[in-house]
């Protein structure tokens, strides 16, 4: 039976449009760091190498001898940390510049996976689909820990909106937001889906 996140992970991955507290647990990610505009080609290609190695370790696995607590599986979403680099953050006035913005981009593993074997996949891509991201993609444990999250659905550059509601809600709670970081998963491909209804889930942390 295969693995959905969809399905088996609501609680992560599918939250309501208001917010809400949560405990994100550790999980670990396929990641590539990045600057600048997310409209770029360079971004485009970012996110083309996450997904051709993620792609990589489900199809291969299929074909091998499995790991120990394999099980077939959705690949998981794109997702993003975001913040601002260090010279915008000097003259900040709470508009943003995309071209000031700085990404992690990463896709969740299964935990039947390993870096000996992303590193492999790694490999085998820059053979089957050379690039010279591929060289910049690193493998790594996060644990969020205690986080506000909620859906918001639309334009990317309605997020302030939601992340206001966020805001206000951790402070009904009694809670402060860590950072300006933040964590976006893209539920949508924005290649297809308007802008109106696009669906990310946002998140960041609190204490």
């Amino acid at each position: 039976m295969k693995y959905e996140w969809r399905k088996k992970e609501k609680s992560i991955y599918l939250p309501k449009n208001k917010p809400q507290v949560i405990e994100i647990p550790e999980y670990q990610f396929l990641t590539i760091k990045g600057e600048g505009n997310p409209n770029s080609e360079f971004f485009s290609e970012c996110i083309g190498v996450l997904y051709a190695v993620s792609y990589a370790i489900k199809m291969t696995l299929k074909k091998e001898t499995k790991p120990a607590g394999y099980m077939d599986y959705t690949v998981y979403p794109l997702e993003g940390v975001w913040d601002i680099n260090e010279e915008a953050k000097k003259t900040f006035q709470g508009k943003i510049n995309k071209d000031d913005l700085v990404f992690k981009l990463m896709i969740r593993q299964p935990d039947f996976v390993d870096e000996v074997y992303v590193r492999k996949m790694i490999e085998q891509t820059k053979i089957k689909k050379p690039h010279d991201l591929l060289d910049r993609l690193n493998f790594g444990k996060t644990k969020e820990g205690k986080c506000i999250q909620m859906l918001h659905v639309g334009s990317y550059d309605d997020e302030p909106k939601s992340f206001a509601l966020m805001e206000a809600f951790a402070e009904q709670a009694n809670l402060t937001r860590k950072s300006k970081v933040h964590r976006e998963i893209y539920l949508s491909d924005f290649r297809k889906v308007a802008a109106q209804k696009l669906k990310t889930v946002l998140r960041f942390g609190v204490e």
